[in-house]
This record gives C-alpha cells, sequence and structure tokens, in this order.
C-alpha cells in the first residue's frame, strides 16, 4: 500500500505556535519533505526542530523549488518534486512536507499536492497558524470586526491594486517591491501596521509607512486597515 502525502503547516515562525497535530505526524513520520535545497537550512526546518528535537534525525528530503517567474522552470520544479516524493510513496512511506504558516496560503507546496494526487496517490492538508492572524496578534490589532470584509493580496502581483473596497487589506509578498508598496499604501490612506520576521529572531512590528524600510525582507506582512474616524 502507498504512503501518504501531508502538508503539514508549521506557522510563521515562532515553534509555540506550531500545532499539536504538526508535531505528532513529524514524531510519527520518518521521511519529512522541506522546501529548499539543504533541508536544515530551510526556516520550516528551523521553526519545526524547536519544537521536535528528534526531527533532526529523521530522512529528511530537499525539495528545491527556486523563485522564478518562468513558467516552464517552476512546471519543471514541481514535476521534479512530485516525482521525488512518490518514490518514498511507493515504498508505503508516508511523506511529512513541512510549509510555513498554512498549506492553504499561497503556498508552492500545493503545485506538488495536486500533482501527486493526479497520479493517484492519496494526500492530506493539515492547517497551521497562517502568517497574517499571527502578524494581527503580535501587532494587536484585529483583522476584522463586525460585519467588515478582509482582502488578502500577494502585494508584488497588483501594485496597481487602489486599495478601495471596504474592509482591511492584508498584502502578502511585499518584500521585494516595498518601494512602490508603501507608495499604495500612502495613497490608500490607511492605517497600516508591518510585521517582518514574525515569531522569528528577527522580528520588527512597524507602525506607520513611513517606518517600514524600502529594503524589508521578504517575510514581511501588511495589515492595512480602514482609517478610524
Amino acid at each position: 500500500m502507498a504512503g501518504v502525502l501531508y502538508g503539514v503547516g508549521v506557522g510563521p515562525g515562532d515553534p509555540e505556535l506550531m500545532t499539536m497535530k504538526a508535531v505528532r505526524l513529524i514524531r510519527e513520520n520518518e521521511v519529512i519533505a522541506v522546501p529548499g535545497p539543504v533541508a536544515e537550512e530551510t526556516v520550516a526546518y528551523q521553526i519545526a526542530v524547536q519544537a521536535v528535537p528528534e526531527l533532526a534525525s529523521k530522512v529528511l528530503v530537499p525539495v528545491n523549488m527556486p523563485m522564478t517567474h518562468d513558467k516552464e522552470e517552476m512546471e519543471r520544479n514541481h514535476d521534479l518534486a512530485a516525482q521525488t516524493l512518490e518514490g518514498y510513496l511507493e515504498q508505503g512511506k508516508n511523506v511529512v512536507f513541512l510549509t510555513l504558516g498554512d498549506p492553504t496560503i499561497y503556498s508552492t507546496y500545493l503545485y506538488v499536492q495536486k500533482r501527486v494526487a493526479d497520479h493517484g496517490y492519496q494526500t492530506e492538508l493539515v492547517s497551521g497558524i497562517t502568517s497574517f492572524c499571527a502578524a494581527a496578534a503580535r501587532a494587536n490589532v484585529s483583522l476584522v470586526e463586525w460585519s467588515e470584509q478582509l482582502h488578502v493580496l500577494p502585494a508584488v502581483h497588483r501594485l496597481e491594486h487602489p486599495l478601495d473596497l471596504p474592509g482591511n487589506y492584508v498584502l502578502m509578498k511585499s518584500g521585494k517591491k516595498m518601494a512602490q508598496v508603501k507608495e499604495m499604501l500612502r495613497k490608500s490612506g490607511r492605517d497600516v501596521v508591518m510585521v517582518e520576521n514574525c515569531g522569528m529572531e528577527s522580528e520588527h512590528v512597524y507602525n506607520s509607512v513611513d517606518e517600514i524600510p524600502d529594503d524589508a525582507g521578504y517575510y514581511s506582512l501588511i495589515i492595512a486597515k480602514e482609517a478610524k474616524k
């Protein structure tokens, strides 16, 4: 019988925010896949090993999926990742694939899972605490209240978006285009808070657009709320 592929969210950065289910699956299974060329150097591994020290003795499978806008290269990387994991599933071994935050939110893992599922293998998603929920908690602000709407955008792909819908915005994937994102935020007139590297040692909270540095890192999440009246 073939194994099961689990896409397991390890949360945004603080190992104490990992779910009990994530910890259990890591402990119970031998093969752990992580996104990156060197397993031990990946952020997902470094988070999880703090909560599950025995992870260091597991069979670690690095899955290298470098960031690129070349669709053909992305397809090749996703195909290769699926083939690699299917090799373990064919041996009857479960594979636990660690991914940051929640695996259903802009996760590259989803492309791999789709291929594996299409090839007839069983897959499961295991929810983790999302980065924007953790960032809101860290900044001590709500995401939405009463009847407010919440709009989640990959900012780097939506730089011309006017942010004019009612409710509040979460901007993800902002780091590489931060100067342009900041200009978009200024035009919106919204109250802004950004958490960089939420839950990690290098975490930093910025409480206005002007505080946010243009060279903010990749793991930067912005919450833009309707201005208080």
